[in-house]
């Protein structure tokens, strides 16, 4: 895996709208600096609190990063997965890590890309506000995100990047804990495209 990374670092304080909101639903929060990164490397073998799996809707394994993930956790994650009861496109569910150097797996379900008008950007933009709502919830500060639909489901990954850095740089501000989002590429042409929307945090997108 390649060494190269980009970073962003902001302070949730500097968005006053996201800020406020935040104040109104958590009384006494103190805003803490965020640092969003991008990076080209195998997500199994990240360190955080939670690394999450590009999932299908049966939580049960399959190809890609969420067939790798399972290698690497080992039959005790389908296992616990198996209590699950699946999942919803859109949503996101939570699991322990096992034989990963994460501690947690947050399992989220992307949509499958047909031409961007049957839902697509909205369904997506939500796996990743509802990854950042199951981390906190779990008192979790650390997480690293996939493409979540860029491969076997088509997502193009010029549209799915900036709805992903846009939905983070969103709903992680609510959440004060949670101060360190990865987002992992497999490729450099993948990261390169990160490496532009980080640079001046430039993540104009039609996520909402």
């Amino acid at each position: 895996a390649s060494a190269r990374s980009a970073t962003c670092t902001y302070s949730s304080a500097i968005r006053a709208d996201d800020n406020a909101r935040a104040r109104a639903r958590i009384p006494g929060l103190i805003a803490m600096p965020l640092h969003l990164r991008a990076i080209c490397a195998d997500i199994t073998t990240l360190a955080l609190d939670a690394i999450v799996n590009a999932a299908n809707s049966s939580l049960l394994g399959g190809g890609g990063v969420d067939g790798a993930i399972h290698r690497a956790a080992g039959p005790e994650l389908l296992r616990e997965c198996r209590l699950l009861d699946g999942c919803r496109v859109g949503d996101a569910k939570l699991t322990r890590g096992h034989r990963l150097p994460a501690r947690h797996v947050i399992h989220s379900v992307g949509p499958v890309w047909q031409d961007g008008r049957h839902g697509e950007p909205e369904l997506l933009a939500s796996c990743y506000r509802r990854c950042i709502e199951v981390a906190a919830a779990a008192g979790l500060s650390s997480i690293a995100f996939p493409g979540i639909s860029t491969g076997a489901y088509g997502y193009p990954v010029e549209l799915a990047a900036p709805i992903a850095v846009t939905s983070v740089r969103t709903a992680a501000p609510l959440h004060p804990g949670l101060t360190d989002v990865v987002f992992c590429c497999y490729s450099e042409q993948h990261l390169a495209i990160y490496q532009r929307l980080l640079d001046g945090c430039d993540t104009d997108s039609d996520a909402r």
